[in-house]
């Protein structure tokens, strides 16, 4: 028995047997926007974010270490440092700290995130930093469809909880979260006394996490449009789209 028809059948439907579809904002992929060579040629652009104020704070110095292997990748690095920035709601959207966050993460083309586990969970200063980014900024989504990478400190033995919860808020924030993470447990152990990382296989996996994640800003910063293009908000008015990202009443 042939199975061409049954092939034809899974490949290929008819608008007519799906109702539901509106056929004005149906759409079907271009490969020619998915694959096209990206116009892009300057570095890629990498924000650092880290959840600690310490004068010590091994968070930061993780993010230090990211931030010169991104260098040698060749991307271009900026580090916010959060101490200063005004709890959720506690001050303007115009306070200075706010605006560096905010322009900070509109320059970028990919972020990491890196937090110490405190009582189990992300540190409040890393998730009021994610909390005064915008989904919506004007006209701009300034976090859709731009890479992220995750990683954690701990002063104990190895736990995932903090990663686990920034991966959850990465996709809450619409980025494209990469697969890879990083944890490095008793990381007080893992810096020397000039303050560098020490050779490890926490270190190498540091190493494999910003491979990835310039890969994945190299492969989708110049169609990041595309690929978070949606058949449900094609259908949607610009003002009833705004209306339900801004969410302004929660």
């Amino acid at each position: 028995m042939s199975l061409e028809p049954r092939l034809e059948c899974a490949v290929s439907e008819s608008l007519s047997l799906l109702p539901n579809i509106d056929r004005d904002s149906f759409q079907q992929i271009d490969q020619g926007r998915l694959f096209a060579e990206s116009s892009a040629v300057h570095p890629p652009r990498i924000l650092l974010l880290y959840g600690s104020v310490r004068a010590r704070s091994f968070s930061r110095l993780l993010t230090e270490e990211a931030a010169r292997i991104l260098r040698l990748f060749g991307a271009e690095t900026r580090t916010f440092n959060p101490s200063g920035l005004p709890l959720p709601d506690d001050a303007a959207a115009t306070h200075p700290k706010v605006q560096e966050l905010r322009d900070s993460v509109s320059w970028s083309e990919g972020m990491v995130w890196c937090s110490p586990e405190r009582h189990g969970a992300m540190t409040g200063i890393m998730k009021a930093m994610i909390d005064w980014i915008p989904l919506e900024l004007g006209a701009a989504r300034p976090t859709q469809g731009k890479t992220l990478a995750i990683m954690q400190v701990s002063g104990g033995s190895q736990s995932f909880n903090a990663v686990n919860q920034l991966r959850i808020l990465g996709r809450w924030m619409r980025l494209l979260t990469i697969p890879n993470q990083s944890s490095v447990p008793k990381a007080f152990l893992e810096f020397d006394e000039e303050n560098r990382m020490k050779p490890s296989p926490y270190y190498d996996r540091v190493v494999d996490v910003m491979e990835e994640l310039i890969k994945f800003t190299l492969l989708t910063r110049g169609r990041a449009d595309y690929l978070v293009d949606r058949y449900s908000e094609r259908k949607e008015s610009a003002a009833e789209l705004s209306k339900r990202v801004n969410q302004r009443s929660i």
